[in-house]
């Protein structure tokens, strides 16, 4: 089991790295049809003649991956609590594709009014297996300091 972290084992700078997650067709078409039921996430033929050229994840679907790969690298105590994100999807995520996602810690700020927290501003890069970036994300998570 990795070893909880707390606002003050942090730092600015520090990497966490996620395990992979491959994604099918039918696992896009599966989500799109339940959330984001448009024809370039439902249906190959349909989407070749789209923006897209083919079949591509809703960057919602990305997004769910990334929290999933986000989770299980980001061992933060208490869990990652979201207080907002920024997020941009470069390019879409495929059928085939194999994900993961590289996690930085770009600032920390603690509560001035709540002195046992702070807010941790993360940027999330998924990536495919051709180290290609098919979506960033920017949040910022509450972390909580030990006792």
């Amino acid at each position: 089991m990795t070893q909880k972290l707390y606002l003050e084992d942090l730092k600015t700078g520090d990497v966490f790295k996620s395990g992979e997650y491959a994604i099918t067709a039918e696992e896009i078409k599966a989500f799109a049809g339940r959330y984001d039921p448009q024809p370039f996430h439902l249906d190959e033929e349909a989407a070749r003649d789209t923006f897209f050229q083919g079949l591509a994840a809703s960057g919602w679907h990305t997004c769910a991956i990334t929290m999933r790969l986000f989770v299980g690298s980001v061992p933060i105590a208490g869990g990652l609590i979201g207080a907002g994100s920024d997020v941009s999807w470069s390019q879409p995520t495929r059928p085939g594709d194999t994900l993961h996602v590289d996690s930085t810690i770009l600032d920390i700020t603690p509560s001035r009014s709540k002195p046992d927290r702070g807010i941790v501003t993360i940027q999330s890069d998924t990536i495919n297996q051709r180290g290609e970036l098919c979506q960033r994300a920017v949040s910022r998570v509450l972390a909580f300091k030990r006792g």
